[in-house]
């Protein structure tokens, strides 16, 4: 099993004249321990459940530039990329240039978004769910036909792009791992049959939701004629590992009970990452256990 980080919160000691500071520490050390991915949100405003919406948040794809020039292992990636708030033709751009400057690392994470509140207040297009959902497959078509060198251009419902021109091109092969967030049965659990290298779905929504889920997305793979186990199944959840909370072995059972489920990449967020030590008991205890389930 591979392990993942997400940083969701950049509410640290010291302020806002900090916050460069605590995630190179951060970035660093997790790179260093061994972690195999790093992911941040693709929000404007911080989220219900983390934290206070005025609270800092940085602008994902500025950071993940940021972070590939702190790093030289892990993945990088945003957890995962909201597709109204940018035009899938620059979006790729975006993802194609991560993934040349850190060298082959990123993945490109994305979904069909739902923080409405935070589109409306910074004038973000934000149509209806199911706009939002076909916007996110002609995306998805617009990201394979510029990773594959195709130019001829896209005529979509939603999109219009006259020259498909995509120079330099990609390292990773055939192209950035394409992950699509969330877990709805009947629209994005298909659209990852259909489309992507990769499925996130949430830990915290049960061990038995989960497994159900990898069901729904194993009969999707079934009808279209798509090798299952083509798909890399993560999950994100989080894990406090603060004295009295989650001790290591909590959190390498954990990963042994989902990759019972078939989950290869566990991602976890925690709330006192900023304090470094969480890293370390992931790099000297959890990650060398679990590296072989």
């Amino acid at each position: 099993m591979r392990i993942g980080l997400q940083v969701p919160s950049f509410t640290w000691p010291g302020g806002q004249e900090a916050i460069h500071r605590t995630l190179a520490e951060i970035a660093r050390t997790a790179d260093e321990a061994g972690f195999y991915s790093l992911w941040v949100m693709d929000h404007f405003f911080q989220i219900r459940g983390v934290g206070q919406i005025d609270e800092p948040m940085l602008e994902a794809y500025t950071t993940l530039g940021y972070l590939a020039a702190l790093t030289t292992r892990m993945k990088l990636g945003a957890l995962v990329t909201a597709v109204a708030y940018r035009h899938p033709g620059a979006l790729i751009k975006q993802v194609t240039t991560l993934d040349v400057l850190s060298n082959g690392r990123a993945y490109f994470g994305i979904g069909a978004a739902w923080f409405e509140g935070e589109a409306e207040a910074l004038g973000l297009p934000f149509p209806p769910v199911a706009e939002r959902f076909e916007r996110l497959e002609e995306t998805l078509q617009i990201a394979q036909k510029m990773w594959s060198g195709d130019e001829s251009g896209f005529e979509g419902r939603h999109y219009r792009l006259t020259r498909t021109l995509n120079v330099p091109q990609a390292i990773s092969q055939p192209h950035p791992p394409i992950l699509i967030g969330g877990s709805g049965e009947r629209k994005t659990l298909r659209l990852v049959a259909r489309y992507a290298d990769a499925c996130n779905l949430f830990v915290g929504s049960g061990l038995d939701v989960v497994r159900r889920k990898l069901d729904v997305l194993r009969e999707h793979c079934r009808e279209i004629g798509r090798s299952y186990d083509s798909i890399e199944k993560t999950t994100l959840g989080t894990v406090d590992l603060s004295e009295g909370r989650m001790s290591a072995a909590d959190v390498i059972e954990l990963c042994r009970k989902l990759a019972d489920l078939g989950i290869e990449h566990a991602i976890f967020n925690m709330p006192t990452v900023h304090e470094i030590t969480p890293l370390h008991v992931f790099g000297e205890e959890i990650i060398p256990a679990v590296e072989g389930m």
